[in-house]
């Protein structure tokens, strides 16, 4: 897999550049069997604790998110593994 994230800056963090915040990311996995053309369809995802969420690749940030449960997520790699 592929790893692609961003950082993200707390809402409540000031603007400056002597603005003291932490940031965090959360990464997107795309699959390394994903070509790296425009025209490639994947689905990324990424953990959040026990469950999952997915996202279509080529969308990107714009891309709706699904959450899905542990279970929900391995029923989906078995059936893309068929």
């Amino acid at each position: 897999m592929v790893e692609y994230s961003s950082w993200r800056k707390s809402s409540r963090s000031g603007g400056g550049g002597e603005s003291n915040c932490v940031e965090c990311r959360k990464s997107w996995r795309k699959s390394s069997r994903s070509g790296g053309g425009v025209e490639s369809n994947c689905v990324e995802a990424r953990s959040t604790g026990p469950d999952f969420q997915v996202r279509d690749s080529k969308l990107g940030h714009d891309s709706p998110v699904f959450d899905l449960t542990s279970g929900d997520f391995t029923a989906l790699l078995s059936a893309a593994r068929r």
